[in-house]
Parts: structure tokens; C-alpha cells; sequence
């Protein structure tokens, strides 16, 4: 029962993140209310940032808990009540205020989501025999996958070319509802009183970030993990350069939710599957299919104008680029469950989240230059990263055995 229950819970949740994306929906609640414009270019980093960078401290605190279920419940309610939030944010704010209430509660959001992060793996190692814990993640990304084609669609078709605060609160509320069901869900997952050794203080944690050179493979790991950055970063660029082709409305918002949701739909299970079989092949292969993407889209779009301006043309590309996007995560969340054992297991999900949120930041300041390349241009250096991800990679050791 604990896999039924971790299965709907991450459903849930995964289904609400489809609603409330930061590439799409959350960028269009920003500009729909008036916040400044900074606001739009800070929702991502934050979003993700955010979650990560405080976890090696957050993982020391969790480390002192025999049951760590609840963290996540905790987490996921948090999450619940700012998402919520935004939704008020949408129906009754405006301007700079609306704009300071969102990066506020992303920020809160975003610590909730750090909670969750660390637990949620935490609680697979220890309730989930390994065979199956790609697999959960597969399907719990593919149904999430699956729903969020009716969201897409709804925009697409109820919506044309107009989506109100009204519309976007509605999503709001409709995602903290996920959440709390993920909470309840998750909360039923029978878990034995692990390991409570290790805990330790804020300083203690901070030190933890050193286990990044003693420990070899875990290094090797964090660095290819950097390198993998190019799916998740290169995303936004794809609908930016779509949003300013001729004659683009406001109905790409509901066609780039259909195609992510496609992808995930499609191919989460069979990442799933075979992440169980080599989570390392999995991110070399996802990490090429995103650099060969990238690198076609560029080229299109300095070589073949007209083709990159058909209706079609980039969202195709999203959807393979979102295929390649489920296949990082699901390959590395399983290669670093499986890479640790324990207390080791949390120390590593706690390490790397916080070095690749502080990353995060650092590469994401590529988006300074698209006015000097590009968005194709800003896609295609960010390919040049998945190759070196995938070659780098190649050196990573098998922990499926």
C-alpha cells in the first residue's frame, strides 16, 4: 500500500506543478496583475533556487527524525497555502504590491518545496524496494502528465486569446487543493523508525557541502547533475522565442501545457523503466536528446527563418526538449536514491540540491544574453552544456546492481 499511496500523492502534486508552472502560468499571473517587470525574470530562480539552497542545512535537522513522513506533509500543506495565496494575489492585487506578494510566497513556496525534496527521497529509500522506485516516479510523472492535456486544452479551447485574473485564480485554487490531497495521500505511507544519527546544527550542515570532495562518485554526480541544468534552463527560451513569432497569442500558453503534458504522459514510464535497469544511461541519453534539439533549433533559426516561423515548429521541439526534461529528472532522482544508503542517502539529496540551487542562479544569469544572440542563440549554448553533461557522464559508476 505504501506505493498506491506514494503514487497518488506525487500525482497530485506533480499535477499541481503542471498548473502552476513558472515558465508559463505563473509568469503570465505576474505580467496579467502589473507587477514589474523584474518580477517575470525572478519567478524561476527563486522557484527552484530557492528550494535547494537551504537543504543542506534542512537536512540536518531532518536527520534527527526516526518517522520523516511528516516533513513532507508539512511541506506539501505549506505549498498548499501559498499557492492560494497567489490565487487572492490574482483577484484582488495589483501593480508592485501584487508583484512583491509573488516573489514572497514563491520564496515561501520554495522552502515548503525543499522540505518535500528531501523527505520525499528519504521515505522512497526506506518504503520502496529499489526495483520499483523508477518506475514510481515514471508513472507518477506520466499521470500528472496525462491530466495536465485537460488543463492544456481547456485553456486552449475555453480561453482563446483571453485568460483573466478570474481564470488564473481558479487554477490557483484548484492546485492548492492538489496539494492537500497529496498531503493526505502521503501521510498513510507505512514507515518504519529509521536511523536518527547525524543529525546535526546549521553550522554542521554548512560543513556537510565538503563531503562534495571526499566523496568521489558523489562529486561526479553533482557535476554531471550542473552540466544537466540545459533542460530545465533552456525550457523558457522555447516559449519567449514563440510568444514574439508573428501572429502568437495567448492561446501558446495552453499548446506548450498539451505538449509537456504529452511528453510526460509518454515517456515518463519508459524512463522509469529504464532507470531502473542504468539511471546513468538514462541522463547521458536524455542529455543528448536535449543538446541535439537544441542545436537543430538554433540552426533552424538562423538558417531556415521560415520554417522556424511555421505554428508548429517549436512546440514540436518543446515537446522532445519536455520528453528529454523527464528523462533528467526521473535518471538522476534515481541515480541519487540508489547511489546512498541512509542517513547518507539524505546527506547526499541535501548536498547537491543546495550546490546545484546556488548553480541554478549563477547559469541562469544566461539569459542576459539574448540580446546580444538570441533566444536560438541562448538554446544552443545551452545545448553545448548537455553534450559536455553527457561525456562527462560516461565516467559516472553503475549503482542499479
Amino acid at each position: 500500500m505504501s506505493f498506491t499511496y506514494m503514487l497518488l500523492s506525487y500525482c497530485f502534486t506533480k499535477f499541481g506543478d503542471t498548473i502552476v508552472n513558472p515558465k508559463t502560468t505563473l509568469a503570465w499571473l505576474a505580467s496579467l496583475v502589473g507587477a514589474p517587470a523584474f518580477v517575470v525574470g525572478l519567478i524561476v530562480p527563486i522557484r527552484e533556487s530557492g528550494s535547494m539552497i537551504p537543504q543542506s542545512i534542512i537536512g540536518g535537522f531532518i536527520r534527527r527524525l526516526p518517522v520523516r513522513k511528516w516533513v513532507w506533509v508539512v511541506g506539501s500543506l505549506g505549498q498548499s497555502l501559498c499557492i492560494f495565496s497567489l490565487g487572492l494575489v490574482a483577484l484582488y492585487l495589483s501593480g508592485h504590491v501584487a508583484g512583491w506578494s509573488i516573489v514572497g510566497l514563491i520564496a515561501a513556496f520554495s522552502l515548503f518545496r525543499g522540505l518535500c525534496s528531501i523527505a520525499a527521497k528519504d521515505v522512497l529509500g526506506k518504503t520502496i524496494p529499489k526495483p520499483k522506485r523508477g518506475q514510481l516516479t515514471g508513472w507518477s510523472a506520466s499521470v500528472a502528465g496525462f491530466l495536465s492535456i485537460g488543463v492544456g486544452a481547456t485553456l486552449l479551447a475555453s480561453f482563446g486569446a483571453e485568460l483573466d485574473s478570474g481564470h488564473l485564480a481558479g487554477l490557483m485554487f484548484v492546485a492548492a487543493a492538489l496539494w492537500l490531497l497529496g498531503a493526505a495521500m502521503f501521510s498513510r505511507i507505512s514507515e518504519h523508525a529509521g536511523a536518527v544519527d547525524g543529525g546535526s546544527t546549521a553550522i554542521e550542515g554548512i560543513r556537510r557541502l565538503r563531503i562534495v570532495f571526499t566523496d568521489k562518485p558523489f562529486r561526479q554526480f553533482v557535476f554531471t547533475r550542473a552540466l544537466l541544468m540545459c533542460s530545465a534552463l533552456s525550457a523558457p527560451f522555447y516559449v519567449v522565442a514563440a510568444q514574439q513569432l508573428p501572429g502568437a497569442d495567448a492561446r501558446l500558453l495552453g499548446a506548450f501545457i498539451i505538449a509537456a503534458g504529452v511528453a510526460s504522459l509518454v515517456s515518463a514510464p519508459i524512463w522509469g523503466r529504464y532507470s531502473d535497469k542504468s539511471s546513468k544511461q538514462v541522463m547521458i541519453a536524455a542529455a543528448l536528446v536535449t543538446s541535439l534539439t537544441g542545436v537543430t533549433v538554433f540552426l533552424v533559426g538562423r538558417f531556415a527563418e521560415a520554417l522556424f516561423e511555421t505554428a508548429w515548429f517549436l512546440p514540436l521541439s518543446f515537446f522532445v526538449l519536455s520528453v528529454a526534461h523527464a528523462g533528467v529528472r526521473v535518471g538522476r532522482k534515481t541515480y541519487v536514491v540508489n547511489l546512498g544508503t541512509g542517513n547518507q542517502r539524505t546527506a547526499y539529496v541535501s548536498v547537491s540540491n543546495t550546490l546545484i540551487g546556488v548553480l541554478l542562479l549563477a547559469v541562469g544569469a544566461v539569459g542576459a544574453l539574448v540580446p546580444l544572440i538570441g533566444n536560438d542563440g541562448v538554446i544552443g549554448l545551452l545545448a553545448l552544456l548537455g553534450f559536455a553533461g553527457a561525456a562527462y557522464g560516461l565516467q559516472l559508476p553503475e549503482v542499479n546492481d
